[in-house]
């Protein structure tokens, strides 16, 4: 039995039970070749005839590397192809913009809350977080997801632990919400308490606050929805990649984010080496094929196996090479 007929149900069957999928995410350890296969996957869609938008959200692009054609900053257009756009996401402006639209909450606030103070300090506390430029990026992939220009999205995600954290933020951010909301509420009743004045005065901060969770819950249904949603692991016939996997898997399942599957990429096929390859070439594949078994014991959603390639995957005739592994029947 060859390793791809262990395969139970492939990435091909999978989609074939999900017809309506429309968010992928592409995500494992770093340097296991999340760009490559989130490409390779992102111009599948676009040949069945369907207007696909590959992203990314890791800050480290390579987007722009692998197609060869700048698609820094803006949805581009893949040269060749009609139905295929990619797009690196700009941080910097996400964050500058996100910065900006801080300072004016902050200063609205202010002047609303009577307060004598510059809100440049309130702006610097809240910016210097770690988790700020990943809260930026969520608002920027949630905005793609909401204007829906196209019928399927492919995300290449950062390094497992970010996307975690990342596509996770609809749960924190909504928690934050509720006791703003609350905290809100309860100032408000003191304050109309406390006024001689029996006129209610609008409350520019808590519509702002309701309108956001609003925006955060439909974030997570779209995230949660498994109709329209998986998270695709991709890891290596190597003892790290499949360790972080593992960890991870739980972990989605526990934000209710639907996992697609696991995807073995840059395995090392014998049949290809001839009849005499190096000492070294046969200790590794004696190891793949050891981590392998280790794959089978540990998943039972390996959907596709992708080979180890003799080039650097680059450029559309190399992704739709990659492609015909990822969807094999």
């Amino acid at each position: 039995m060859s390793v791809h007929d262990r395969i139970e149900k492939s990435t091909r069957d999978f989609l074939t039970e999900h017809p309506g999928l429309k968010y992928s995410f592409f995500g494992g350890k770093g340097g296991v070749g999340k760009t490559v296969l989130a490409g390779a996957a992102a111009l599948w869609y676009a040949r069945q005839g369907k207007r696909t938008l590959l992203a990314s959200t890791n800050p480290v692009h390579s987007l722009t590397g692998m197609l060869g054609q700048d698609v820094f900053g803006k949805p581009t257009l893949v040269e060749g192809e009609s139905n295929f756009w990619a797009y690196e996401i700009d941080t910097k402006d996400t964050i500058e913009e996100s910065k900006r639209e801080i300072r004016e909450k902050i200063e609205w606030f202010l002047k609303y809350a009577d307060i004598k103070a510059r809100a440049e300090e309130f702006v610097e506390s809240a910016t210097m977080n770690p988790a700020f430029e990943e809260s930026a990026m969520f608002e920027n992939m949630i905005d793609l997801m909401f204007e829906d220009e196209y019928e399927v999205y492919v995300f290449d995600t950062a390094p497992t632990a970010n996307a975690r954290r990342l596509l996770g933020m609809s749960d924190v951010y909504s928690m934050w919400v509720n006791k703003m909301v609350q905290s809100r509420e309860e100032a408000q009743s003191l304050k109309e308490l406390l006024s001689y004045s029996k006129k209610k005065e609008k409350d520019p901060l808590m519509d702002y606050l309701l309108t956001f969770r609003d925006r955060m819950q439909h974030a997570k249904e779209l995230l949660t929805d498994e109709s329209l949603t998986a998270f695709f692991f991709v890891t290596l016939p190597e003892a790290l990649p499949i360790a972080v996997v593992q960890r991870f898997l739980t972990w989605f399942e526990e934000f209710g984010i639907p996992v697609g599957g696991v995807v073995v990429n840059m395995r090392i096929d014998p049949a290809d080496l001839g009849e005499n390859p190096p000492e070294f070439v046969r200790n590794r594949i004696e190891m793949q094929r050891e981590y392998m078994e280790e794959i089978w014991k540990r998943f039972d959603n390996v959907r596709a196996i992708v080979p180890l390639f003799q080039n650097q995957v680059q450029g559309t005739p190399m992704l739709e090479q990659t492609a015909r592994h990822l969807f094999s029947a």
